[in-house]
């Protein structure tokens, strides 16, 4: 069953600028074959504040999503040592 996926506003206007194009290649591709396909699978959930969401890790990047029905909402494609700091402000 193949997942919507849908991004939050700052992934489209602050994470994604960021990223040089190989990078931002490496992401598509991981997001597209694995969030799109089974999340559940690729993914890992995460604990305690952020128990419902889920975690893909790329390298030092992660992408923080939840999954909800038929759709992947995804809130972040953030650096590994500061996602955690910076995810609160968008969940």
């Amino acid at each position: 069953m193949p997942y919507e996926l849908r991004y939050h506003p700052d992934v489209r206007d602050i994470d994604i600028p960021q990223l040089n194009e190989a990078l931002k290649r490496r992401i598509k591709k991981a997001i597209e074959q694995r969030l799109a396909t089974s999340p559940h699978q690729y993914g890992e959930p995460l604990r305690k504040t952020l128990k419902g969401y889920w975690k893909l890790r790329i390298g030092d990047y992660r992408v923080v999503f939840k999954i909800d029905k038929n759709e992947v909402l995804i809130f972040a494609i953030i650096n590994r040592k500061d996602v955690y700091t910076k995810i609160f402000k968008r969940i």
